[in-house]
């Protein structure tokens, strides 16, 4: 009895609001904890000095703190909400549970992109000054590209076809198709960029600069943004086109809003950290427990507090404390993902219903 006297009172306790504040209390905790672990091992006192007196703090600290960690934590929390995001909009328009970035191929479409600007034109941008501008902004307008048009051609096969679940598997097999294409493209690339190429294909939070932040950061809150003025879209859509149509919304302008952000959110991060699989499927699986909740405008900011709580966690995984080394995040989010997306498929036996 007192366990559900527990459990009733968090359920509560989201019900009203207040897990937004607790959300975002872990939030602040886990990047705190991501300053301090690495290879080189950082007290907190040590961080707090840096942070609010630079001038008479330890160079080589500061140095760590400044052009690496901090900008790893932006970029974690970033990319969780960004994909996130991307992920809740996917799900609600499909009406599918496994719907998401990765699975419905949009971040092959935006690694498609990624592949032609660096492997087949990224030679042009070299001799510009301001390289890392120029170039971080011709990456993510490719990545954006790729992405667009892979939501686009999905988009065109649901309409002809109603069956979700054909579509998902459609997705699938276009994604697949899309790899083998970006296989032949490195298979006739230079030496130096495959290299790049495949390393940017592991996935990494520490390959954003401070340069790079400029870029991405706003890519990401204008997804974002545009994401929050579809929510009323997103809350007609869980009960199907006809709903919509009823309720007098206009369904170009509501998809072109929705799958423009998807794109916007998915193609910014596939640019800079490389595919992330799986994190765009989970949280707002996870956010919708939470929260009890259908209504986007309580869905939203809470994926994407969770989703920054959890590339933070799988950063902290990623970096092996103790060690130099850095896993690729991208196989930290699928060994925590995989457990999490079959459970999702054995809890919905209709893969259509959410």
């Amino acid at each position: 009895m007192k366990k559900e006297a527990k459990i009733s009172v968090l359920d509560f306790w989201f019900l009203k609001g207040k897990g937004f504040f607790l959300l975002f209390l872990i939030l602040v905790l886990f990047f705190i904890i991501d300053l301090l672990v690495g290879s080189v091992p950082i007290s907190l006192f040590q961080s707090f000095s840096t942070l609010f007196h630079p001038a008479s703090a330890d160079p080589q600290i500061a140095s760590i703190l400044f052009q690496f960690r901090i900008p790893k934590a932006i970029t974690a929390i970033t990319a969780g909400a960004a994909l996130s995001v991307a992920g809740l909009q996917m799900q609600t328009v499909f009406r599918n549970p496994i719907a998401g970035p990765d699975i419905l191929g949009i971040s092959s479409g935006a690694s498609l992109g990624v592949a032609l600007f660096v492997l087949s034109v990224g030679w042009i941008f070299k001799g510009l000054p301001l390289f890392s501008v120029a170039g971080s902004w011709g990456i993510v307008l490719a990545a954006w590209t790729g992405a667009g048009c892979m939501m686009f051609l999905i988009v065109l096969i649901a309409s002809r076809l109603r069956d979700l679940m054909t579509v998902l598997i459609i997705g699938i097999l276009i994604s697949s198709a899309v790899l083998a294409v970006v296989s032949v493209l490195q298979y006739f690339s230079s030496d130096y960029s495959l290299k790049s190429f495949i390393v940017w294909t592991m996935g990494s939070l520490g390959g954003t600069t401070r340069d790079q932040l400029w870029v991405l950061v706003p890519s990401v809150l204008a997804g974002l943004v545009m994401a929050f003025f579809s929510s009323k879209f997103l809350d007609a859509f869980l009960l199907g086109e006809d709903y919509a149509k009823s309720m007098g919304m206009n369904l170009r302008h509501a998809y072109i809003l929705t799958f423009a952000s998807t794109s916007i959110l998915a193609g910014s991060i596939t640019a800079f950290c490389g595919p992330i699989a799986f994190v765009g499927i989970i949280v707002p699986h996870l956010a919708r427990r939470l929260f009890h909740s259908s209504l986007h405008s309580r869905l939203i900011p809470g994926t994407m507090l969770l989703g920054a709580i959890v590339m933070l966690i799988g950063d902290l995984i990623s970096q092996l404390p103790g060690y130099e080394t850095t896993l690729p995040i991208n196989s930290v989010t699928s060994l925590l993902g995989i457990p999490i997306i079959i459970w999702i498929i054995f809890k919905n036996k209709k893969m259509g219903a959410l």
